[in-house]
């Protein structure tokens, strides 16, 4: 299995990554883990990843432009396969409304040979992400 993981903070796991199963799955060849700075897909000098919500509201949400660029790059099956299941991949978003990760879940995602997990920040996305991006939306639990 290959795992692609985009975010704004890549440093971020690269202590959980290099220990435990995770280390020893990615020895063994059992999966690839891939992290993706999403600053590398900007145009500007800051490298801005945020902008405020469109339509108004608090907080900062994830532009859509780096992530489709990233994804682009990342030349994934077209959202329709890998939806309708013709192509063994799933881009999911991180987001506290997805469905929630069970030991069902899980065990689905592991018969995928890709995955790719969208980790938001700040409010969450631009919500063009969930709409055009992901296949769908996960919470890793009822926390925030």
């Amino acid at each position: 299995m290959r795992a692609d993981i985009l975010t704004i903070f890549p440093g971020f796991f690269r202590g959980p990554l290099e220990h435990g199963i995770t280390r020893r799955a990615s020895e063994m060849g059992l999966v690839t883990i891939q992290v993706h700075d999403l600053r590398e897909f900007t145009h500007d000098k800051h490298r801005t990843v945020d902008d405020r919500p469109f339509g108004g509201g608090e907080g900062m949400v994830l532009k859509p432009e780096p992530l489709f660029e990233c994804l682009e790059r990342l030349q994934l099956a077209p959202r329709e396969d890998r939806v309708a299941a013709r192509a063994k991949q799933s881009v999911i978003l991180l987001s506290a409304q997805g469905q929630r990760l069970s030991q069902k879940v899980a065990t689905e995602l592991a018969a995928l040979d890709r995955i790719v997990l969208i980790c938001g920040r700040y409010e969450g996305v631009d919500e063009r992400i969930a709409d055009f991006l992901a296949d769908r939306e996960i919470s890793i639990g009822d926390y925030v």
